[in-house]
C-alpha cells in the first residue's frame, strides 16, 4: 500500500462544522471532497439540506452535491460503489482525498460496504406499504420497535422508506438487516483516517436551532411548498422537510411546525452521534481545533 494514498473521512452531528472543516482539509491537502450526505445528493433540495454555500464550492471542488434529481431512486449501496470509483480518480492526481458527511450509513457503504441481503417476498413490501398508508407512521415505528428493537434504536424512526426497508428484511428473513450490514468488510488499497466531530451538547443544540432559524428566513417553507407535489419521494421523507409537509396538510399549525423541525434536528443529532460512537476508530476532536484536525490528518 502506498502510505501517501489516503482518505480523510469528516464525520458527526448536524450543524456541527463539518463543511467548514472538510473545505479547511481539501486546501491543506490541495484535494477534493467526497459529499456523503444522503441529502445533498438532490438538486431540489436546497435549503433544507445545508448544502455549501456557492462560495464554499467554488473555494474546493466538491462531488456528489446536486448530482440526483428527488425522482431518482439512489441508495448507500449505489452510493458506495460510485463514490469509491470517483475516491480511486481522484487518487490518480492527490495523495489526499477528503470525504465529509453525516449520512453514517452512506459512509459505512464506503468505508465498509454491504452483504448482499437475500431476494425477499414483494407482497411484504405491499403489505407494510398498505399498513402505512392506513396507519401512518407510528405503525410502522410499533413493528420495528417489536420486530428488531436493537436496530429501532439506530434507524431515523421518521423516514418510513427506511423502517419498511428494515421492516421487510426482518419479516422476510428472520434477521435483522443489521447481520446483513455487518458480515463483510471492504478492504481498501488506501489508508482511512476517521475523524469525528463534537461539540458540547448545549452548544450543538443552539447552533441547530439558529441554522434552523437561519433557513427558514432563507425561505424553507417556500422550497418544501414547492416541493410538496413530491412529498411521496423517499428523498423527502427527512427531518426539515416532513414537519412543513404536515403544516401544509393541516396537521398542525406554523408555530409547532418550527418547534417540531428543531427539535427532530436535535434528535436527528443524537441519533447520528450514536451511530458514529460505534466506530472504535473514530478520533474525536472539536471543531474549533483546526491544528489539532489536520495533525491528526496528517498522521
Amino acid at each position: 500500500m502506498d502510505s501517501r494514498r489516503k482518505l480523510i473521512v469528516v464525520a458527526g452531528p448536524t450543524a456541527v462544522g463539518k463543511t467548514a472543516i472538510a473545505i479547511a482539509l481539501a486546501q491543506h491537502f490541495s484535494t477534493e471532497i467526497i459529499s456523503a450526505d444522503a441529502r445533498q445528493f438532490y438538486r431540489e433540495m436546497n435549503i433544507g439540506t445545508a448544502k455549501p454555500t456557492p462560495e464554499e464550492l467554488q473555494a474546493t471542488p466538491h462531488h456528489f452535491i446536486d448530482s440526483h434529481s428527488i425522482t431518482q431512486s439512489y441508495d448507500a449501496a449505489t452510493f458506495g460503489d460510485e463514490a469509491l470509483k470517483c475516491i480511486q480518480r481522484l487518487f490518480e492526481n492527490h495523495s489526499h482525498v477528503v470525504m465529509c458527511g453525516g449520512s453514517g450509513l452512506y459512509i459505512k457503504a464506503v468505508l465498509d460496504g454491504f452483504d448482499d441481503i437475500p431476494e425477499i417476498d414483494p407482497s411484504i413490501r405491499q403489505d407494510l406499504q398498505s399498513a402505512y398508508e392506513e396507519g401512518g407512521l407510528e405503525v410502522l415505528q410499533d413493528k420495528m420497535k417489536s420486530l428488531d428493537p436493537v436496530y429501532y434504536e439506530k434507524i431515523d424512526i421518521r423516514n418510513p422508506q427506511r423502517l419498511m426497508r428494515a421492516l421487510e428484511v426482518v419479516i422476510g428473513t428472520g434477521q435483522s438487516i443489521t447481520v446483513f450490514q455487518q458480515r463483510k468488510r471492504r478492504t481498501h488499497d488506501f489508508d482511512i483516517v476517521r475523524i469525528g466531530l463534537e461539540l458540547p451538547r448545549e452548544e450543538l443544540y443552539k447552533r441547530i436551532d439558529l441554522r434552523m432559524d437561519r433557513m427558514i428566513e432563507e425561505g424553507l417553507f417556500e422550497e418544501a411548498s414547492s416541493l410538496y407535489p413530491f412529498h411521496d419521494h423517499n428523498a423527502l421523507q427527512t427531518v426539515g422537510y416532513t414537519e412543513i409537509f404536515d403544516y401544509m396538510d393541516g396537521r398542525y399549525d406554523r408555530d409547532e411546525a418550527i418547534r417540531l423541525l428543531k427539535q427532530h434536528s436535535r434528535q436527528y443529532a443524537k441519533r447520528q452521534l450514536t451511530w458514529f460512537k460505534r466506530d472504535p476508530e473514530m478520533v474525536w476532536l472539536q471543531p474549533t481545533n483546526i491544528n489539532d484536525i489536520i495533525d491528526v490528518a496528517s498522521r
